[in-house]
C-alpha cells in the first residue's frame, strides 16, 4: 500500500528562506551561486493535515494508510527508573549492605579517634544513598575508583562530589569533606532526587584506559561515549550568514565585534547592550539583514563531535536504550557514541559518567617519576604536607607559572595580593575570580590582612561568613544562611538555591515570600529579614560550589609544592605536556631563567625526545626536547635517537648520515633541527641547512646500504678516509646572531642559543616592571603600564598627513611586544631607538585583534643600579653578574661545542671577514695595520675574526680587543682590507 509522508526539513514554511542560508554554511558556498546545491522550492515545511489532503487529493489512501500506522504505534517512555548497571555484590548481601561495609571498614582507617560528628554524618549519608537507590552507582564508581589507584593513574574529582563522606571512604576523592564543612545536601538530597554528579578528572595521557576498562568491566555493548550538539552563537551565526549572504569578510567582522563580550550572549541582548550594534542595525540595511538572519540561526545545530568527558553505562545493552553511532571515521573502528546528548541520557535513568582528561595531573604523574629517578623520593599526593612554607611564600610572590587555575595574570595579581596561608584561601581565590563574584576580591583581601574590619548584620552570619572575611563565597553558605533564618532544611534550601540561581522575576519573588515567612516564623524581625534576603539574592546565581573549589585548590597546591620544591622536575614535566603547545613553552621557559634554570637549546647528540634534566657540574638544567622543534614529530625521532643509544653520540655530520636511522627522518624534520640549533656540533647553521639535501641524501643513501648488506665507499677507504663531510662540502657560511634567533623564534617559539643577559636583567628589575607578555591582561587595557626588554627592530612610518612615527619590536622573557611611538612621544625619545638598545617603557596598553600593542609615552635606557629592587633581591648573584663592571667569560655547552658569552654590556660586534693572501709577510703587515686601528679607537664593543683559507673558514672572537665602533673606525677597516675582506657590524642580542 501507498503511504503519504512529510519531507520536512524545517517548520514553517516561512523558515525556507534561512534553510537555505544554513545550507550554504553546511555546503560552504554562497545564496548567490547559481551552481550551488538547492531545494527547488519553499515547500519542505512540516505540513498541516489540510496540506497533506490536498497534496495527496488523487490518492486519498495513502493519508488513509498513513493515520493507520499512526494510530498503531504506542511509544511508552518511563523516566521512572535508573537503569544503572548491576554492580556484583557478596552472597546474602544488598547493594546498601555492601556499600555500608566498605565505608565503616575504610573509616576506621581514614579517621582516627572519629567524633560523634563524624559517625553521623556517614550514618546520614549513607541512609540518603539508601532511600533514593543510588548505592549501585556509588559501588560503580568505588571499583573504577579502585582500578585507578591500582594502575597508579592521577585522578580528582568536580564539581560537589567532594562534599561526601562515603566518597572520601570510598577513595573516590581525596578531601574530607568535614574540615571544609562540606555540604552533602549540595551533591545529593532527598528532597531533589536527581542522581548526583560524580565527574571524575584523570591524567589525560591515561584517560583511555579508564573508559577500557569500564568496557571491559560492564562488557563493550553496555559503554559508549555520548555525542555533542555545538550551535550557533552570537558572533558565529553573524560570521556565518555574513559569509552566506556573500557580504565583505570586513563588514561582517566590523559588525561581529560589536557584539559585547559576554558568555552565551544572543543578538538581540546584544542589540540592547551595544548601542554602536544597535545604530548600524537601524542606519544600515544590509546589517540588518545580516542580523536578522543570523539571529534565525542562533541555537541551531551547527556540528556534532565527541562529548570532552561523557561517558554512559547501561544496565542493558545500549542499543536497546539509546540509538547509538560511530564517531566520524564512519566504520566500526570509530568509537562509539550515543545520539543522545548529556541531558536526554540523564532523563533515561542512564549513569552518564564525566571522564575528563587533565594535563596537570599527567604533569603532576611525569614529575613524581623525574622526582624518583633524580632524588629517590617516592612521592605520593598523600605525603605532600599541606602546610608547606615555600609553596604558600611561592604563591605569594606570584609566581604561578605552570599552577593549575592560578596562572592566568590576573589571578596570579590577587593571589599575590592575598598571600595565601592555606587550602581555604586558595580555594575561595578559585570561587572568586569569576564574573561577579570577582568585584569581592579586593574587599576578601583587605579583611584577610586586616585593613578592612569584617563586619555582619546579625551575629547568626558570623560562623557561617568568618572563614571567608564576612563574604558570601560558596553556595554552601547561602544553604546555610537560609536553614539558619529561614527554617529550610539544607536538602530544600538547595533546591531554592538553584531556583533563584535562574533569575526569573516570578520565581524570585516567590522564594522570597517563602524565605520571609520562615524568618518571621523563627522570630527574626522583617527589616532583618529583608536585609539578609538582600544579600543573599545576587550570590545565589553566581556563588560557587565550594567542594569543587576545594578539590581544585588541592591540586594546585600539588603543583605549587612541586614547582617550589623540586623546581627542575616539576617544569620538565609541564613542558612535555605542554610540548606541542608553543605560548606554554615560551612561557614556562621564560619561568625557568627566572628562576636561574638553564633550559639548553636542542641538541643531536643531549636531546631526548622530550624534555629531559641534565646534571652538569653539579647544577640541573633542562635540555629541550626534539619533538618540540616545528615539523619534528616524535614517530621520527625514535628510530634515530634508538641508532644514537646503540652506537654512541654523532661525532660529525657525516658520521650522523651514517649511522643514524632515516626510516622516519625527512628533509624538513632535518632542515627544522638545524634551525634550532640541534646540529650546530657539525658546522655553521647556515652551511648546514644549505647542505639539507645533501645530508638528508647521503642519510638515506647510508640507509638503504645497511639494510641491503651492501658495503659503502668509505668501508672500502677504511681508516685512510677523512670523511668530514663538513670540511668537504659544506659551504663557507657564516651565520650571524639574529638570524640564529629568527630561525630558533620560528622552530621552538624563543631562542635558546643566545646568551642568558636578558633573562638575567630583567629578572632582577623591580617587580613594579613587566619583563614577560604572560603578565598583561585584559583588565590593564587602557592603563599606563611599565615594561622593559631589549629593542630588535624598527620601523619607520608615517601618518597620513605626513607625521612620523615608529613601530618598535620590544623582546621580552617570552615572547615579542609591539610598541608605537608616535611623534609627541618620539621627539622626546629619538635617541634611544637604536636594535639592542635595553629600555624601559611606560605606555598605554592597547589591544588589537587579542595582541597586546604599547602606546609609548616615556622611555629611557635601563639603569640596572636604578632598576634593582634593593627591598628584595633573591637574584644577588645574577645582580651581581650583570652589574660587574669587570667583563669575565661565561662558557654554556652545547653538546661538543662552546658557545662563549660576555657578561660585559657590548652593544655591538665589528666582524672583519679577511681573505688568507697566500703570501705571509702580507698577511703579517695586514694584520699589523687592523690592530693599529682597533687599538685607536677602545671601547666596549667586541671583536670577531672571519679568516678564509682555501678551503676553510675560521671563525673566532678576539677576546683581549674591545673596540669603539664607529663609522669612521669602519672606513678606515674597509680601507685596509681593500679586496682582502670586509668590515660588518652586528648588533648583540642579550
Amino acid at each position: 500500500p501507498i503511504v503519504g509522508t512529510n519531507d520536512s526539513h524545517y517548520i514553517l514554511q516561512s523558515h525556507s528562506v534561512n534553510h537555505d542560508v544554513l545550507l550554504c554554511i553546511q555546503t560552504n558556498t554562497k545564496v548567490d551561486d547559481p551552481n550551488r546545491m538547492r531545494f527547488e522550492d519553499n515547500t519542505y515545511h512540516l505540513k498541516s493535515h489540510e496540506e497533506m489532503v490536498k497534496l495527496f487529493s488523487e490518492i486519498p489512501q495513502a493519508i488513509t494508510n498513513t493515520e493507520l500506522i499512526a494510530e498503531m504505534c504506542d511509544l511508552n517512555l518511563d523516566f521512572s527508573q535508573a537503569r544503572l548497571p548491576e554492580f556484583p555484590v557478596p552472597d546474602g548481601m544488598t547493594s546498601d549492605d555492601y556499600l555500608a561495609q566498605i565505608c565503616l571498614e575504610r573509616f576506621q582507617k581514614l579517621i582516627h579517634s572519629p567524633t560523634e560528628t563524624y559517625k553521623k554524618r556517614l550514618e546520614y549519608e549513607l541512609e540518603v544513598i539508601k532511600q533514593t537507590r543510588f548505592a549501585e552507582y556509588f559501588l560503580v564508581v568505588w571499583d573504577i575508583a579502585k582500578f585507578v589507584r591500582k594502575n597508579d593513574i592521577f585522578f580528582t574529582v568536580r564539581g560537589s562530589a567532594a562534599a561526601s563522606l562515603v566518597l572520601y571512604c570510598l577513595g573516590v576523592t581525596d578531601v574530607d569533606p568535614m574540615p571544609f564543612s562540606l555540604v552533602f545536601e549540595r551533591f545529593l538530597n532527598i528532597e531533589r532526587k536527581e542522581m548526583p554528579d560524580i565527574d571524575m578528572d584523570f591524567q589525560d595521557d591515561r584517560r583511555q584506559e579508564v573508559i577500557n576498562y569500564c568496557a571491559q568491566r560492564y562488557g563493550r555493548e553496555h559503554v559508549a561515549h555520548i555525542i555533542t550538539f555545538g550551535t550557533f552563537g552570537a558572533r558565529q551565526s553573524v560570521r556565518d550568514a555574513g559569509r552566506a549572504l556573500g557580504i565583505p569578510l570586513a563588514n561582517v567582522d566590523n559588525v561581529a565585534k560589536m557584539i559585547p563580550e559576554k558568555l552565551n550572549i544572543d543578538l538581540e541582548t546584544s542589540l540592547k547592550e551595544s548601542d554602536s550594534l544597535n545604530d548600524v542595525y537601524n542606519s544600515d540595511n544590509s546589517v540588518k539583514k545580516l542580523i536578522d538572519t543570523a539571529k534565525e540561526l542562533e541555537g541551531v545545530t551547527r556540528h556534532k563531535s565527541l562529548h570532552a568527558a561523557g561517558v554512559v553505562i547501561s544496565k542493558e545493552p545500549l542499543d536497546e536504550v539509546v540509538p547509538l553511532e560511530f564517531t566520524s571515521r564512519g566504520d566500526n573502528q570509530g568509537a562509539v557514541m550515543t545520539q543522545y546528548a548529556m541531558d536526554p541520557i540523564a532523563a533515561l535513568g542512564l549513569l552518564k559518567m564525566d571522564f575528563l582528561g587533565l594535563v596537570n595531573l599527567t604533569v603532576l604523574a611525569d614529575s613524581f617519576k623525574l622526582i624518583e629517578s633524580n632524588h629517590g623520593v617516592k612521592l605520593t599526593l598523600d605525603n605532600i604536607p599541606l602546610d608547606d612554607k615555600s609553596t604558600f611564600d611561592l604563591l605569594g610572590r606570584g609566581e604561578t607559572v605552570g599552577v593549575f587555575q592560578l596562572e592566568s595574570a590576573g589571578m596570579t595579581r590577587h593571589i599575590k595580593e592575598l598571600k595565601p596561608n592555606t587550602i581555604n584561601d586558595i580555594a575561595a581565590m578559585i570561587a572568586l575570580f569569576r564574573p561577579g563574584p570577582m568585584d569581592h576580591i579586593e574587599t576578601f583581601i583587605n579583611a584577610k590582612h586586616g585593613r578592612k574590619e569584617v563586619t555582619f548584620i546579625h551575629s547568626g552570619l558570623k560562623d557561617i561568613l568568618q572563614e571567608t572575611y564576612g563574604v558570601i563565597v560558596y553556595q554552601d553558605q547561602v544553604l546555610h544562611i537560609v536553614r539558619e533564618f529561614a527554617g529550610y532544611s539544607l536538602g530544600e534550601a538547595d533546591i531554592v538555591r538553584k531556583a533563584m540561581g535562574k533569575k526569573v522575576p516570578e520565581i524570585m519573588a516567590e522564594e522570597k515570600d517563602k524565605f520571609m515567612k520562615g524568618a518571621l516564623t523563627k522570630g527574626y524581625s522583617n527589616d532583618l529579614a529583608e536585609a539578609v534576603f538582600t544579600l543573599i539574592e545576587p550570590f545565589a546565581g553566581y556563588a560557587f560550589n565550594k567542594a569543587h573549589s576545594v578539590s581544585y585548590a588541592l591540586v594546585s597546591y600539588w603543583t605549587a609544592y612541586l614547582k617550589s620544591n623540586y623546581q627542575e622536575e616539576y617544569m620538565a614535566a609541564f613542558m612535555n605536556s605542554y610540548i606541542d603547545k608553543k605560548d606554554r613553552l615560551i612561557s614556562a621557559i621564560a619561568d625557568c631563567r627566572r628562576m636561574g634554570i638553564d633550559v639548553l637549546p636542542p641538541n643531536i647528540n643531549k636531546s631526548d625526545v622530550r624534555f629531559s634534566i641534565e646534571n652538569i657540574d653539579n647544577k640541573k638544567s633542562i635540555r629541550f626536547g626534539l619533538a618540540g622543534i616545528k615539523n619534528v614529530g616524535s614517530e621520527a625521532l625514535k628510530p634515530m635517537l634508538n641508532s644514537r643509544n646503540a652506537y654512541g653520540e654523532f661525532s660529525s655530520i657525516e658520521d650522523f648520515c651514517k649511522n643514524s636511522d632515516f626510516a622516519n627522518l625527512n628533509k624538513k624534520a632535518v632542515e627544522s633541527i638545524i634551525m634550532a640549533g640541534g646540529f650546530d656540533d657539525f658546522g655553521d647553521r647556515g652551511a648546514l641547512f644549505e647542505s639539507s639535501t645533501k645530508i638528508i641524501s647521503l642519510g638515506q643513501n647510508e640507509q638503504y646500504l645497511r639494510n641491503s648488506n651492501q658495503t659503502s665507499m668509505f668501508d672500502l677507504l677504511g681508516d685512510s678516509s677523512d670523511s668530514s663531510l663538513t670540511a668537504i662540502e659544506l659551504p663557507l657560511i657564516n651565520t650571524n646572531d639574529h638570524q640564529k634567533r629568527i630561525w630558533e623564534v620560528e622552530m621552538m617559539g624563543i631562542s635558546l642559543s643566545s646568551t642568558n643577559h636578558l633573562s638575567n636583567i630583567l629578572s632582577v628589575l623591580n617587580e613594579e616592571i613587566v619583563v614577560m607578555i604572560s603578565q598583561l591582561d585584559a583588565t590593564q587595557t587602557s592603563k599606563n603600564i611599565s615594561v622593559a626588554g631589549q629593542v630588535s627592530t624598527i620601523i619607520d612610518r608615517s601618518t597620513r598627513d605626513g607625521r612620523p612615527f615608529k613601530i618598535v619590536t620590544l623582546e621580552m622573557l617570552d615572547g615579542s611586544l609591539e610598541l608605537v611611538v608616535w611623534e609627541d612621544a618620539l621627539g622626546k625619545t629619538t635617541s634611544l631607538w637604536e636594535p639592542g638598545r635595553l629600555l624601559t617603557i611606560t605606555g598605554l596598553l592597547r589591544d588589537r585583534s587579542g595582541e597586546s600593542t604599547i602606546n609609548v609615552k616615556t622611555a629611557k635606557e635601563l639603569n640596572l643600579k636604578d632598576m634593582l629592587d634593593t627591598n628584595n633581591t633573591p637574584n644577588d648573584e645574577i645582580a651581581n653578574q650583570v652589574t660587574n663592571s669587570t667583563s669575565e667569560e661565561t662558557t654554556h655547552k652545547n653538546g661538543k661545542s662552546d658557545l662563549s658569552t660576555s657578561n660585559g654590556t657590548s652593544k655591538k660586534k665589528l666582524i672583519l671577514h679577511i681573505k688568507e693572501s697566500g703570501n705571509i709577510s702580507e698577511d703579517q703587515i695586514l694584520i699589523d695595520d687592523i690592530k693599529t686601528a682597533l687599538l685607536n679607537s677602545l671601547g666596549n664593543d667586541d671583536v670577531g675574526l672571519e679568516i678564509e683559507t682555501d678551503s676553510t673558514l675560521i671563525i673566532m672572537d678576539w677576546q683581549p680587543v674591545k673596540v669603539q665602533v664607529t663609522q669612521d673606525l669602519e672606513d678606515e677597516l674597509n680601507q685596509i682590507l681593500g679586496n682582502y675582506g670586509k668590515v660588518s657590524v652586528q648588533s648583540l642580542m642579550f
